[in-house]
């Protein structure tokens, strides 16, 4: 064992030193068009030694034997290009390729394959050694996809959760947004999100990324906090010559009847001898749009003040019903900007540094207007104040009514509006080295994402009077029994308060990768690679309250300000929903709210303080892993991963004083760290040159959302609920078992299918139960086990078989079914659940379309569905929340003049798909809310010349 031991060690010393006739041969590959082509094939078939290009094009082949050597480059969709090259010994020599479409004989005609897009990313599936899923540039430009989220959610096993109409929250293979990771060029994105790890995805313009991976099943070199997946969203870089592309574009949201305006712009080039490149782009979107909203809480408890006794009060069977209804209209302005400036120098053959950057700045100014109506408490209804009939349907009952604005400031950036101002910015440094046969690459990264609501106004007037309740569980409504008790002029002030929020997540990586070439097998194509990586991450949210109230009486009546009727005849969730009048946002906005004299101003630590915390994260890993071709088909990588966390977090706890009201509060701090050991195994086996066959065993981990870990206590006595944080969580660990089989077509297409099966320990939900003070209490706990049991499927490819006009259709299927089961979740009696799925696993994930593309003319009928699934556990199962299913139907079409300019048109959510959640059945609507259509059309530029 130590004479082997030994001997393995020498060979490691040997391939430093160089003590041999071998030298290196470095290069990057290139299409006609001077872009980088990603995950290439490079083959010495005299030598059965190869390698695969990297994500920017870029090979090494080292240890070749010195003299003329022939390189040959495979790429599917593209004829192969072989070159030969004198290998010099102990020095690198450079090789660069120019690789062209193939193109087919059909009956005599010449057609071009639909693979500039296609095939850059089933080159990536295929030479990948773990379970990937990459989109392309070209291929987020055949999809009406404004934000990377809509273009991500059309891969396999993807499901987004929407923000107004737009994909934000990512759910890879049925796991919550929390437990996937997301990373820019390698490096984790920050989350501006307050309350979790959630990355938003609708933040990132899909014209500013050339090319999305997603890997199913992380290897040793890549984060272990990636649960469900992980996503790498890959900039733009430079080209190998001058390159400028400019898109301009408008369009129409119908809900708004407003103007979408779009553009983006990109230059850049490399210099004459080929050491420096810079690529520049921008982009900005700005959209008026809106939705139009309704929600339910529901009930199936009913009780009375039936003898003018508050402490016994009498219960009533009745069926659920609404206990609480509201109609919500939103105004939305969202404009979307984002900058990137990339650079490149190579030092010399052997030595190459790099400069990345991307700054992604998003303004969303929205108004609301909300119509709350809530059942009394039992002690205010008296016996006749109610009616139920002889099915047990509450169909009457006294109600209090909000009406509430929600707007901001008057100034520059507010203009009247609730203004969240969020950014994201990353910025990376990093370089390749060479020596001898040691490879080393190194990047440090800072990367920030921050949330700010400055300002942020709500005006609430109240009444209380008797409505009619429709019974009807999908579209509930609530109608008062005499409209001249609902006027609204008559509503009395309730509440006048401004608030401030800001949130910040700050990131700094430095990692740094080491690769030798190990050959345990006879083969020259083994490697050992092993790296280190250091996260240092801070999270904090700093917010206020404050409430104010009027010193005149000129207040206290709705109908004594200035108000408009926001009522909307074509109000998406259907014209029964008529809002009513509200304050305007211009009167909300222009109140001086700091004049003593016209408001007394109190602030309410207790709305705010357990919110705000200050959380460290320090995250130190290590890894090593080996590469290994067995034999001429099978290839294996085996490694271990090692990931310590340290945490310190301070939240705050509130203090109450025995009659309720808010007495101090203090500042909590807690520390929390632990060990991962993740080992991992991937097996490649190509059964022909066309075939492959996957199997992988992973182990991943999630770490829990930073305000779950901050001890902090919330008490809120009006609502009678308490929040409590948790800094005794431990981390959600996984094992992952895949299996994958993918047939690729010569003509650029792919059929795949796959099993896969997680094995989850310690998955976090919250747990809901009831005090001995009858109060709500919510707790982040730690579940016992869960279980992901799925298979995906895909197919794509241009029918180039079918005769005339028929062989330019494609088609783009992919589906994924996956069943879930969840141990250790209890109810508020403390009981175990057994009639739970894992939240926020959809069962059913269905993605299709059918594209048509010759030479000047494209077009593309896209659809996506996602199945509904538990979205958040109540106390039992009647109080569960569910995600409900959802279909998207998409249209594009483009045209090209000429080679450099094309025009195109989209039209998104065909169907009006509305974002749904429900209450324990499907039948019972928690929130419906409607977007409408958008429609837009523009111009594209790009032009390509090599140097």
């Amino acid at each position: 064992m130590r004479k082997n031991n030994a001997i393995l060690i020498i060979t490691l010393l040997l391939s430093l030193t160089g003590i041999s006739q071998e030298g290196n041969i470095q290069g990057v590959i290139t299409d006609s068009d001077g872009l980088k082509v990603p995950f290439s094939n490079i083959i010495i078939e005299s030598l059965k030694k190869g390698t695969i290009s990297d994500v920017d094009g870029n090979f090494t082949l080292v240890g070749v034997p010195a003299g003329n050597q022939t390189v040959t480059v495979k790429y599917i969709g593209y004829d192969d290009s072989s070159a030969e090259v004198n290998v010099k010994p102990n020095a690198t020599s450079t090789l660069n390729f120019t690789i062209t479409p193939k193109a087919l004989e059909l009956d005599g005609v010449t057609i071009t394959s639909y693979v500039s897009g296609q095939a850059k990313a089933l080159n990536a599936q295929k030479n990948k050694q773990n379970i990937t899923n990459v989109v392309s540039t070209d291929q987020i430009g055949k999809f009406p996809d404004a934000n990377i989220g809509d273009a991500i959610k059309r891969i396999p096993g993807i499901t987004m959760q929407v923000d107004q109409g737009e994909a934000r929250n990512i759910i890879v293979r049925g796991l919550a947004p929390q437990l996937n990771s997301v990373t820019l060029n390698g490096s984790r994105i920050p989350s501006a999100e307050g309350d979790n790890r959630n990355v938003q995805m609708d933040l990132i313009p899909a014209d500013m990324i050339q090319l999305i991976e997603v890997s199913k099943a992380v290897t040793p070199d890549m984060d272990a906090d990636a649960l469900g997946g992980s996503v790498n969203l890959v900039t733009r870089t430079s080209p190998e010559g001058f390159r400028v592309s400019a898109t301009a574009g408008s369009g129409i949201n119908y809900i708004s009847n407003k103007k979408i305006l779009n553009g983006s712009f990109l230059i850049g080039n490399r210099s004459n001898n080929g050491k420096f490149g810079w690529m520049l782009s921008a982009s900005v979107n700005d959209n008026d749009f809106g939705s139009h909203n309704f929600e339910a809480e529901w009930e199936d408890e009913f009780e009375y003040n039936a003898n003018d006794d508050e402490d016994n009060l009498e219960e009533v069977n009745v069926n659920p019903y609404a206990k609480t209804f509201e109609i919500r209209d939103y105004i939305v302005q969202r404009t979307r900007r984002s900058f990137s400036a990339n650079l490149d120098y190579k030092l010399d053959q052997n030595n190459s540094i790099y400069f990345k950057s991307i700054y992604n700045w998003r303004d969303d100014r929205e108004n609301r207007f909300r119509l709350e109506h809530e059942i009394l408490d039992g002690e205010d209804i008296a016996s006749g104040d109610f009616t139920v009939d002889s099915s047990g349907n509450l169909s009457m009952f006294p109600i209090e009514a909000k009406r509430q604005t929600k707007g901001g400031i008057n100034n520059d950036r507010n203009q009247n509006t609730r203004l969240e101002d969020q950014r994201m910015q990353n910025y990376n440094i990093g370089g390749a080295h060479l020596i001898n046969k040691l490879q080393i690459d190194w990047m440090a990264a800072y990367s920030k994402a921050s949330e700010e609501r400055l300002n942020e106004r709500y005006l609430e007037y109240e009444s209380e009077y008797t409505i009619n309740y429709n019974n009807d569980s999908r579209h509930p409504l609530f109608t008062p029994v005499d409209n001249n008790d609902a006027l609204y002029n008559s509503f009395e002030f309730g509440e006048l308060t401004e608030e401030n929020q800001y949130t910040e997540e700050k990131d700094f990586n430095v990692v740094a990768n080491f690769k030798l070439p190990l050959n345990l097998f006879d083969d020259n194509n083994g490697s050992l690679k092993f790296g280190v990586k250091t996260r240092l991450k801070n999270k904090n949210r700093d917010n206020d309250f404050i409430e104010y109230s009027p010193e005149d009486s000129s207040f206290d009546l709705l109908g004594g300000i200035p108000t408009r009727d926001y009522s909307n005849p074509d109000f998406l969730a259907g014209n029964q929903y008529a809002i009513g009048s509200f304050a305007t946002t211009e009167f909300l906005g222009q109140l001086n709210l700091n004049d003593a004299t016209l408001f007394e101003a109190e602030d309410l630590p207790e709305e705010y303080l357990t919110a705000n915390f200050d959380v460290d994260e320090n995250v130190f890993s290590g890894y090593a892993m080996t590469s290994q071709q067995v034999t001429d088909k099978l290839n294996i990588l085996l490694g271990i991963r090692l990931e310590h966390t340290s945490i310190n977090s301070t939240g705050n706890e509130i203090i109450f004083d025995e009659d309720g009201d808010f007495e101090g509060n203090n500042s909590v701090t807690d520390k929390n760290s632990y060990t991962n050991v993740l080992p991992g195994l991937h097996l490649k086996y190509d059964l022909t040159k066309q075939t492959v066959l996957r199997f992988a065993w992973t182990n991943t981990l999630a770490r829990p959302n930073y305000i779950d870990l901050v001890p902090f206590r919330e008490i809120n006595n009006e609502d009678e609920e308490i929040k409590l944080g948790n800094s005794e969580l431990d981390p959600t660990t996984s094992m992952n078992f895949d299996v994958m089989a993918e047939h690729y077509f010569k003509s650029v297409g792919i059929i795949s299918g796959g099993v896969f099966y997680k094995d989850i320990q310690d998955f976090i939900y919250v747990f809901q139960y009831e005090d001995e003070n009858e109060y709500e209490v919510y707790q982040p706990f730690n579940g016992d086990q869960a279980s992901i049991l799925g298979f995906e499927f895909a197919f794509q490819r241009q029918l180039d078989f079918l005769p005339s006009f028929a062989r330019n259709l494609s088609v783009y299927l992919n589906y994924t079914h996956l069943s879930s089961s969840a141990d250790g979740i209890r109810n508020e009696d403390g009981e175990e659940r057994t009639d739970l799925d894992l939240p926020n696993t959809a069962p059913n994930m269905f993605n299709a379309s059918l594209a048509y593309a010759d030479k000047k003319f494209n077009a593309r009928l896209s659809g996506n569905y996602s199945g509904a699934y538990v979205d958040e556990i109540g106390g039992r199962a009647f109080e569960d929340r569910y995600y409900d299913k959802q279909f998207f139907l998409d249209f594009n079409a483009g045209y090209k003049f000429n080679k450099n300019l094309s025009i195109y048109v989209s039209l998104n959510n065909i169907t009006n798909q509305a974002l749904r959640y429900y209450q324990g059945e499907k039948s019972r609507t928690m929130q419906s809310e409607s977007y409408g259509q958008r429609l837009t059309f523009g111009l594209k530029y790009d032009l390509f010349k090599r140097n």
